[in-house]
């Protein structure tokens, strides 16, 4: 027998994530100059990181030879102080995807459900499948969660609801009236993880609180990350803001040492510096408007918005996005969340935006 299949069924039955194509490796491909690319399939900021976390980075070099606080401490505490919350409510990710699975291996198990939605992050499925559990996907309404029919899913064994805002791939948003209303009709055995990785793409009267509804809920995990506004993906830094009884339960499945030294530095500079956090905000909305004007103009239909991306209606997405790559322009296929017909668009720079569009215009003048 090979090894390989004593390995659990669940775990065999998993489909990788598939992350958005590097730059390298299209260069490789096709045999283009890396710096004729531009990559507009992983959300990342275009302006790249927070000046302040680039120095306070280069300033702690001299330590990469020791391991990062394990528990730690300062970005804890700056986090505490930025929510008003105390550092028991705060555990530490290596990106927020890290907490959704933290979230999954505290609380679910073969026997147990748990509840998410379509068209939502797809580690969502991932993370109750590696456990054992079972997933219950919920049909989405325009593209975006339907709360009422994510509260009628839950069953008696279900542990763990996911619930993205905004919502990966399609940018649709809830009001937190809403949210708030989903969790005062969830169970209160239900482990909710609210995913608010885009929360600083919201306009200020957008963003929810969510840190204080944790006194009314014990149930609550809220995922945030520094990958998205704060320009830190390469880092993997995330954190969650959760109960200390639910802090402890995850940090119990924690690995040691999950957030590097150098991340956690820069992140606690990134928390620090709301001048580029409002600078990218604002690139992005003016990025927004760039892109689906042009939609407008090319009669392509889209997703509206609320993150830093926009899912768009091209009809064919897999020739269309195989065009636009041989054009150097890498976006997001999205037919593994059910949506073959349409792709995702990072918002870049100005110049990154103009050059998709015009790109995206001589692949769709190649259809007719």
């Amino acid at each position: 027998m090979d090894i390989c299949d004593l390995a659990p069924g669940y775990v065999r039955a998993i489909a990788p994530y598939q992350p958005g194509k590097p730059i390298s490796e299209l260069a490789r491909e096709l045999g283009l100059r890396e710096d004729s690319i531009i990559q507009l399939a992983s959300n990342e900021n275009p302006l790249g990181a927070s000046p302040k976390a680039i120095a306070a980075m280069q300033a702690a070099l001299p330590e990469v030879g020791r391991y990062p606080d394990g528990n730690g401490f300062a970005l804890k505490a700056a986090l505490a102080s930025r929510y008003g919350v105390s550092q028991e409510h705060v555990v530490l990710g290596n990106g927020s995807n890290d907490i959704l699975e933290m979230a999954a291996r505290a609380f679910l198990a073969p026997g147990a459900s748990a509840v998410y939605s379509q068209h939502a992050f797809a580690v969502y499925p991932l993370a109750a499948q590696a456990t054992g559990a079972t997933g219950i996907e919920v049909p989405a309404r325009e593209f975006g969660h339907d709360l009422d029919a994510m509260a009628a899913a839950v069953r008696k064994d279900t542990r763990v609801v996911f619930v993205a805002n905004p919502n990966n791939p399609t940018g649709t948003w809830l009001a937190p009236e809403r949210i708030l209303a989903f969790l005062r009709r969830v169970p209160a055995d239900v482990l909710v993880v609210l995913d608010e990785a885009y929360n600083e793409y919201l306009a200020p009267e957008q963003q929810a609180d969510s840190a204080r509804w944790l006194d009314e809920f014990p149930n609550l995990v809220v995922s945030r990350t520094f990958s998205k506004a704060y320009g830190l993906a390469g880092l993997r830094v995330g954190y969650g803001l959760v109960r200390p009884a639910v802090a402890d339960l995850m940090n119990r499945v924690r690995q040691p040492f999950n957030v590097g030294h150098l991340a956690q530095v820069a992140a606690v500079a990134a928390l620090a510096d709301k001048a580029f956090v409002e600078q990218s905000f604002e690139l992005n909305r003016k990025g927004m408007q760039v892109l689906t004007d042009g939609f407008r103009r090319l009669k392509r239909e889209w997703v509206p918005s609320h993150a830093n991306f926009v899912t768009f209606h091209v009809g064919d997405g897999a020739g269309v996005f195989q065009k636009l790559l041989r054009q150097g322009v890498i976006v997001r296929p999205v037919g593994g969340y059910g949506m073959p017909q349409h792709l995702r668009v990072t918002i870049g720079t100005a110049a990154e935006n103009e050059r998709f569009l015009a790109a995206l215009e001589a692949c769709l003048a190649g259809q007719r």
